[in-house]
Formats: structure tokens, sequence, C-alpha cells
């Protein structure tokens, strides 16, 4: 198959499968850090995107992506809503198992040092775990928003959680002091997404 004939095949399927989410050009854009222009030029069948670019459209419209570069199938494709719903519900989950696994780790804490004084710690450790579980989802299914927020909340919680460690256990005053540490942190994380989503812009 020539290059110029596969490029027609998918900016085809990326239309058809747009279309059916009634998704906008520049929705879909958004949602894989591109141009309106570029998803243009894919459905004109005027350039083929990259691999990686192939793996987050197949994923946005839940499809695979040997159905992108082959002739339309038929295939039904997930309304938006149920999708968004389905991955809310396994991102939720997800994020019950670290409690479960802090609701596991008090219980069992508290039966073998009853006088632990501290264990209520695991409840404020399984906020970075859960904060680790969403981006990592985020970052499956490209929601740039939930990610950038994930990085937030996984920043300033893990310092939260070194600080309450360190103070509680060795009474260390000055340890206040690291949450310092996540102001360049955050900084250095929002100007990468930004930079990120400026280089793709002019892909």
């Amino acid at each position: 198959m020539e290059e110029k004939d596969l490029a027609e095949i998918i900016g085809r399927n990326i239309m058809r499968l747009r279309k059916t989410a009634n998704m906008t050009q520049q929705e879909l854009a958004d949602k894989i850090g591109y141009s309106d222009k570029s998803v243009s030029k894919w459905e004109q069948g005027n350039g083929i995107p990259d691999i990686r670019t192939l793996a987050q459209i197949a994923s946005l419209f839940n499809v695979s992506v040997d159905d992108l570069i082959h002739e339309e199938r038929g295939r039904v494709v997930m309304p938006a809503k149920t999708r968004l719903l389905r991955r809310v519900i396994t991102m939720l989950c997800s994020v019950a198992i670290c409690w479960l696994v802090a609701v596991i780790a008090f219980v069992i804490g508290g039966i073998i040092s009853p006088g632990e004084k501290y264990l209520w710690l695991a409840f404020v450790y399984a906020i970075p775990a859960s904060a680790i579980v969403v981006l990592v989802f985020s970052c499956i299914w490209s929601y740039k928003w939930v990610r950038i927020a994930a990085v937030s909340v996984l920043i300033w919680t893990a310092l939260a959680c070194i600080y309450l460690t360190v103070y509680l256990t060795t009474g260390q005053p000055k340890i206040w002091l690291i949450f310092l540490v996540g102001v360049p942190l955050q900084f250095l994380a929002l100007l990468f997404f930004l930079w990120r989503k400026r280089i793709r812009f002019f892909k």
C-alpha cells in the first residue's frame, strides 16, 4: 500500500470517528495536543500522525490502531458520555484500592503495635498514592488538565508526607522548609505542560 493511500484511509477513519462522536476538529485537536490545522491535514490525507498520536486517537475513540489504518469495518463508537463514565468508574475504583490498602495497613498496624500513635499517617500517604493513580490514567487517556492537577496534588501531598513523618518522629522544627521545594517543582511542572502544548500546537 502506498503512503498516500494509507494517509487517505487514516484520514477518512479519523473523520468518521470524530463525526460519529459529535466532535469538532478543534475539540479533537485539543484532546490530543495538536492544532485543528493538523487534524484537518490528516483528514484530507495530506499527512499521517505519528504512531504515538495514532495510539492516542485510537484510545480516545475506543478503537485499535489497526482500525485506523484499515478500511472502515463498521465498528460502533462508544458514546462519549458512556466512555467518560467508564473511565471515571475505573479511576475511582483504582483510587479506592489505595485507600483500602491504607485501611488494611492501619488495622494491621493497630493489631501489631497497639500503642503506635502515628498509624493515621497511612491515610495521609494514601493521598499522593491516589494522585499517582489518577496521573497514570490521565496520561493514558490524554486528559491534560487532570494530569496537571494530579501532578500538583502529588507534589504538595508528597512534601506533606515527608514533613509529617520527620516532624512527628524527630520533632525537627525546621522541616517546614521542605515546602519551599514545592514552589520550583510546581513551576517546572506547569512550564513543562505549557511547553509541550506549545510545541505540539505548531506541528
